[in-house]
């Protein structure tokens, strides 16, 4: 509310408790996502929500994998996937600590 300056005067800071990383964390060190939210927010700032969707969404997109990691998971069955299709084939013998055997210890 910008008009009034409401939050001001009140002395409260609601878009501080609207945002995900930028709550207090332990020992007073940023949140692993906080830039990435950071930048989403400091791109949609005073465009509105329909040309900010349109116009931030990469930055949005690239918030998105660093809280749920979604593409990093699709990439590692993709090479489990591949891994296991070139041991099938008798490509690739994984080494033996892959195996759980352990090397004997003195």
């Amino acid at each position: 509310m910008p008009f009034w300056e409401l939050q001001r005067q009140l002395g409260i800071d609601v878009d501080r408790w609207l945002l995900r990383q930028s709550m207090a964390q332990p020992y007073g060190k940023a949140a692993a996502c906080h830039a990435f939210e950071r930048e989403w927010v400091e791109c949609g700032h005073g465009l509105g929500q329909t040309r900010a969707r349109r116009e931030c969404q990469p930055e949005y997109e690239d918030f998105m994998e660093c809280m749920h990691r979604t593409k990093l998971a699709v990439r590692l069955r993709t090479i489990l996937k591949q891994r296991d299709k070139m041991i099938k084939e008798g490509k690739y013998t994984p080494p033996d600590h892959h195996k759980g055997k352990e090397e004997p210890r003195p």
